[in-house]
């Protein structure tokens, strides 16, 4: 009988997945992990998980390209099946994406479809392969933004996408409570990693103004987010379903 439940993670091989994937792992989950180009970068992360005392397994995928899925659950049921009996997994955490940072009148269309396959229509559609082996009493956790609650110029394309999530996270709490599956958003604030071109780890102009206007005064981390998905792949969060749980340190409170 299988000892511990199973965790999938897609763009878990750097940033935010990364760490969301090494703190759910310490809470005694196996972690399945996508990367879509740097299998080395991936490889890392299943080592430092193995060294928590859990399984773990990388494999590639392209959320923007949605004709990869069926495929893609293929080869996660085949795995599963020859390493625990079953093709199920427990919880499913979509967290893959790029950033974009451009002003409505110079997005561009196809700028904006890589936003809407990347943010919405390829959670939206991975999730729907993902919940037939997804076991009862699992969970899913979608990654959205601060920026659907306030607006900064730039980023209308992405936080669009992002708001969209968050009423499909709702939608799926409510067509999946009879399974006992739980759906929540995490936000996170400005945090200073590589994404959209590292502006808020680099750029110090930007990364004071955030200090500004955020209540405890600094710059999130990595580190600051992922112990919160973690949490949520817990029995200490059963109860919470259909939330958004913004996690920015107080920004434009």
């Amino acid at each position: 009988m299988r000892q511990s439940k199973i965790a999938l993670v897609t763009g878990g091989s750097r940033g935010l997945g990364r760490d969301m994937a090494i703190n759910i792992s310490k809470k005694s989950i196996d972690v399945i992990i996508t990367y879509k180009t740097n299998k080395e970068l991936a490889e890392e992360v299943v080592r430092e998980i193995e060294k928590n005392g859990q399984k773990a397994k990388a494999f590639q995928l392209d959320t923007n390209n949605i004709k990869e899925f069926g495929d893609f659950f293929n080869r996660i049921a085949s795995y599963l099946t020859n390493e625990y009996g079953s093709p199920n997994f427990d919880f499913l955490i979509n967290n893959a994406g790029t950033g974009i940072n451009q002003l409505i009148t110079e997005t561009s269309e196809s700028q904006f479809d890589e936003m809407l396959n990347i943010h919405f229509k390829g959670v939206y559609f991975l999730t729907q392969k993902g919940v037939s082996y997804m076991n009862n009493k699992g969970g899913i956790i979608n990654i959205s933004s601060g920026l659907t609650r306030f607006s900064f110029p730039g980023f209308s394309a992405y936080a669009c996408m992002k708001g969209a999530i968050e009423v499909f996270t709702r939608y799926l709490a409510k067509e999946l409570g009879h399974r006992k599956i739980t759906s929540n958003v995490i936000a996170p604030g400005a945090i200073a990693t590589d994404f959209g071109g590292g502006m808020n780890r680099d750029d110090q102009e930007k990364r004071q103004n955030i200090v500004n206007i955020t209540a405890l005064g600094k710059v999130g981390e990595v580190e600051d987010i992922g112990g919160v998905v973690a949490f949520l792949c817990t029995e200490d969060a059963r109860w919470i379903n259909g939330q958004r749980i913004e996690v920015s340190g107080g920004m434009l409170l």
